[in-house]
């Protein structure tokens, strides 16, 4: 019989009616009167990256919610790209907390998640009471982001999910050095999904679009005034040490604009660390501890 601890999948409807979903982790007995933990993805990237740290925090007691964004993970994919925008997805993170009745939480951000988490926290004060931001910050490096342009959504036809793996080691090992075996076989699992004999991604390819602005010649945007917001809260900000999103400039700059920052450089990690190992996984749960 599953434990009463085991994650619930909800879903709901958005303001437009896609349906959305979440892993819900419930509090053990005695837990109810912590912050809850909410848990925000990558652009491309799903609720269940987050199942280890979610089961360390649930054991301390904490409630979490790790949430899908359109296209991606179990929700729904949306049949106009254009939806895949963060304004959309601000609306859509609204919708997913009011469904979970979650009014105030610590949040775990990881790369776009950790630019919602901002926004979130510069237009809706007192909704972030204290943030991890995993490998991100309000000035991203252009390199990386037009790396990531290369590759997302942009996938060869894959036989089985052992060449998915060799795959994922092939183009990320070298920035990943520190990642074991076992870890490349979570990862590619959490990445992709079997089916009818065929190895997909578990996202909508057209999620490519968010990148088409995205030009050599183009600089991105910096988001300092709502990385500001956040200034006031406890806060843990994650480095991969090989990172090309986060650099080590800006890094230190957070630090100097939020003096309760802490941080945290995972080695043998690029863009962005994994949270599957076991060092990073205890740093959270140890940051988080200390939160209301």
């Amino acid at each position: 019989m599953a434990s009463s601890h085991e994650p619930i999948s909800r879903f709901m409807r958005a303001a437009d009616g896609l349906r959305l979903h979440y892993l819900d982790y419930p509090a053990p007995a005695g837990g109810g009167e912590r912050l809850p933990v909410v848990c925000l993805p990558g652009l491309a990237r799903s609720a269940d990256d987050f199942d280890r740290i979610a089961r360390a925090l649930q054991a301390d007691g904490r409630r979490v919610a790790a949430l899908d964004y359109r296209g991606r993970g179990r929700s729904d994919w949306d049949q106009d790209w254009r939806r895949y925008d963060f304004n959309v997805e601000q609306g859509d993170i609204a919708a997913q907390l009011a469904d979970a009745v979650i009014a105030q939480a610590v949040f775990i951000g990881t790369s776009r998640g950790g630019l919602h988490t901002m926004r979130i926290a510069a237009r809706r004060p007192g909704v972030v009471r204290a943030a991890v931001l995993n490998d991100i910050g309000p000035k991203i490096e252009h390199a990386g982001l037009l790396r990531i342009k290369r590759y997302v959504g942009k996938l060869p036809p894959i036989p089985s999910m052992r060449e998915a793996i060799a795959l994922m080691r092939m183009t990320a090992g070298v920035d990943f050095s520190g990642v074991s075996p076992q870890e490349w076989d979570d990862y590619a699992r959490l990445t992709f999904i079997e089916k009818d004999g065929k190895v997909l991604l578990r996202y909508d390819p057209e999620l490519s679009h968010t990148l088409d602005s995205v030009e050599p010649d183009v600089p991105p945007e910096e988001h300092w005034d709502d990385f500001a917001a956040l200034s006031d809260v406890a806060m843990l900000v994650i480095r991969g040490a090989n990172s090309d999103i986060l650099s080590p400039e800006v890094f230190a700059e957070m630090a100097r604009r939020a003096p309760r920052l802490e941080q945290a450089v995972v080695e043998g990690q690029g863009h962005a660390p994994l949270l599957l190992d076991q060092p990073t996984i205890s740093r959270i749960a140890d940051f988080v501890r200390k939160c209301p």
